[in-house]
């Protein structure tokens, strides 16, 4: 039986669907921006450190914010409200978490094998498998115009011919070829396989009314879990090279920094999986392929040695990648989509005995008075202690024995900030994180 909604005052005004795709894009763009810079720390992979620990450290970070972002902005109180109110997502939030270790890891040995520059775009193809996911399982694009199907088929078809230049730069690229970019390319594929199912739960989360801030709390637990898993397993077990790193805390601080700005950049995907769907909001967040583009070329100078025809097919099939999320990004659902989208939510209303109108008022952002919001006591030790983490970790780092361009770095920390305000203070103003 459908519980009582909440709402026990009048609401306030629901935002247009032209604001909310507004609001959709720019959750993107902001999202492109942060989890393009999310990978830079795992050029410490250079130094010799086995991928599995870059990859638990940078998981061990993401869990520290992950729990910390959703108290800070919402409270404990809220968060575990939201999710024991729709219990049957926790599994599936764990789920998409497990999904989530596995392709970081992947990426990692693709940065190894293939470099930053050119593997970002290889598993950016995610968008195309989320896309087919959306379609095939939530009705995505059902109702859309000619205009709209034609938008998102370019951008489409766009998208997987950037990936094919990408690739073939790898493997034709002069004295930058590396000697296995086949297994790189690998990597990369499986990468953009668990990504793009991975977005799957996201959307039967939101097409639930779930707040994402309140989904990434347990999203976490299963990343965390799987990535142990995955590092006992495969990676020598206690004597592990991750078990090894501690001794080494001046590097600790820049994986979990690394974790700590993927989150931020996943937070705001999130957002834009819930007001323009997967198989609009994933592509246009996928333009983090520019700014990762961007550090391994002006921070980390991976193209320095690069011939004149790997270059041209770099930055070819980054323009058309570009090009392409953002045909598919201008599509604005229809009257007709948005009917189609209400018939899934209603679906899922019956199938969990949700209450319809709370759930279609969550899915417009409208979340105001309807849970209690009050800060705790343990939610000022949760903040506190992992912002102790962060500055104890920060005390024992110094900057890694890696050639960079700090000018750059500068200029693309400046760009960081920009993304942060302008996202964020959308959200408050439209949605107040909801």
């Amino acid at each position: 039986m459908a519980t009582e909604s909440p709402i026990t005052s009048t609401p306030r005004k629901v935002a247009t669907t032209g604001s909310l795709h507004a609001l959709g894009v720019l959750c993107g763009l902001a999202a492109g921006v942060w989890l393009g810079a999310a990978e830079a720390p795992t050029k410490l992979v250079d130094a010799g450190l086995s991928p599995f620990a870059i990859s638990l450290y940078m998981v061990a970070g993401v869990f520290a914010a992950r729990w910390t972002f959703p108290t800070l902005l919402k409270g404990t109180t809220y968060v575990f409200a939201d999710l024991f109110a729709r219990k049957h997502l926790i599994v599936w939030a764990v789920l998409a978490g497990a999904l989530w270790a596995v392709a970081n890891t992947l990426t990692v040995f693709a940065i190894r094998d293939v470099g930053l520059a050119t593997a970002f775009p290889l598993w950016n193809t995610n968008s195309l498998i989320g896309l087919l996911w959306a379609r095939l399982l939530f009705r995505e694009l059902k109702g859309a115009g000619p205009k709209n199907l034609l938008k998102v088929i370019l951008g489409t078809v766009l998208i997987v011919i950037a990936a094919i230049m990408l690739g073939f730069s790898t493997i034709h690229g002069g004295s930058t070829t590396s000697p296995h970019a086949w297994r790189g390319l690998i990597a990369a594929a499986g990468a953009s396989l668990m990504w793009g199912t991975m977005y799957v739960p996201y959307r039967k989360a939101y097409l639930s009314g779930m707040n994402p801030l309140s989904f990434v709390t347990a999203f976490t637990v299963g990343e965390l879990g799987m990535m142990f898993l995955l590092t006992w397993t495969l990676d020598g077990g206690a004597h592990s090279s991750a078990f090894q790193l501690t001794r080494n805390q001046h590097l600790l601080f820049w994986l979990f920094l690394g974790g700590f700005i993927w989150v931020v950049g996943d937070l705001f995907q999130q957002f834009a999986t819930k007001y323009l769907g997967i198989g609009r909001g994933i592509p246009l967040s996928n333009t983090n392929q520019l700014w990762g583009l961007a550090w391994g070329a002006l921070v980390f100078g991976e193209l320095a040695t690069a011939d004149h025809t790997h270059r041209a097919l770099v930055l070819g099939g980054s323009i058309l990648m570009i090009l392409g999320a953002l045909a598919i990004s201008t599509a604005v659902a229809s009257t007709r989509e948005h009917l189609s989208r209400n018939e899934a939510l209603e679906r899922e209303c019956e199938r969990y005995g949700l209450e319809y109108r709370e759930v279609l008022l969550a899915q417009s952002g409208d979340e105001f008075g309807t849970r209690e919001q009050r800060r705790r006591w343990w939610d000022v030790l949760i903040v506190a202690s992992a912002t102790g983490l962060f500055i104890w970790l920060a005390s024992k780092a110094f900057v890694p024995p890696l050639q960079m361009n700090l000018h750059w770095v500068a200029a693309l920390c400046v760009v960081l900030l920009a993304a942060l305000l302008g996202g964020g203070c959308a959200l408050w103003r439209q949605t107040r994180f909801s």
